[in-house]
């Protein structure tokens, strides 16, 4: 079958889809978007989240079939114009990024997060990356991090 996607804002199409192909394959191996990890295929582990038509969802749940006509936005999308999202950048700044592996979907589920809640308390932060798995950083960077970010994002709120 024919998958028609908007992928962070471009039209793009795959051919020859499977009937069991999930989103995140979609994504990795046929579209080259590789941001988006491959690690527990379960949905137990966050590190293959991307919005799909403004939600996180984890694309390894997702049949490809299901993007049809849908909009999804992955890590690289967060990026605009070549700058990094500050999401992105206070990872970077904050020594939140070890192995990598998790970074993106925790990066997705943090910048939801700062999206619908510009300040939020350190419980909020916990239970928004809840679902997103890391054995390397002990999360307290990554907690750092997203604390960071919703600063500067309220600061320019002003």
């Amino acid at each position: 079958m024919r998958v028609n996607v908007t992928v962070n804002g471009e039209d793009r199409q795959a051919d020859h889809v499977w009937e069991g192909e999930s989103l995140l394959y979609l994504l990795r191996e046929r579209l080259g978007l590789p941001g988006s990890k491959n690690a527990c295929e379960q949905g137990e582990c966050g590190s293959c989240t991307v919005y799909l038509d403004g939600v996180p969802a984890c694309a390894c749940l997702v049949a490809a079939g299901q993007a049809e006509g849908r909009e999804v936005r992955t890590v690289e999308g967060l990026a605009e114009g070549g700058a990094l999202d500050p999401i992105q950048e206070s990872f970077v700044e904050c020594g939140a990024v070890q192995c990598g592996f998790c970074t993106p979907g925790l990066l997705v589920a943090a910048h939801d997060l700062i999206e619908r809640n510009s300040a939020p308390g350190d419980a909020e932060i916990r239970e928004a990356l809840a679902g997103n798995l890391c054995r390397c950083t002990g999360y307290e960077k990554i907690l750092d991090a997203v604390r960071l970010a919703a600063a500067r994002k309220a600061e320019v709120a002003k």
